[in-house]
């Protein structure tokens, strides 16, 4: 389960021209991390607000460093459950 909110559910979103997008992890209160579904190559942030989600293409480098930046913050937190969670998306993403 790729979930860290302890949501039952995967996410997907569908963007205008990329198709499906798979949601890696929250990264903050309203910006995610997603990529797309079947090649995983390309990764965009996405923040949602009242009206509308806007996209920002990220690089593969980019995402990676907010996912282990992601990780490192769980550690200090000791959200144990969270970090393992993210750590199996993480090598199954980037490795």
């Amino acid at each position: 389960m790729n979930n860290l909110n302890n949501q039952p559910n995967e996410v997907y979103l569908n963007h205008p021209t990329f198709g499906l997008l798979y949601r890696i992890c929250l990264l903050k209160d309203s910006q995610e991390l997603f990529t797309t579904l079947y090649a995983q190559r390309l990764f965009f942030t996405v923040t949602a607000s009242s009206d509308a989600f806007s996209f920002e293409p990220i690089s593969r480098t980019d995402a990676r460093m907010l996912v282990e930046s992601l990780l490192r913050r769980l550690l200090l937190d000791r959200e144990a459950e969270k970090h393992r969670q993210l750590q199996t998306i993480y090598q199954r993403t980037f490795l």
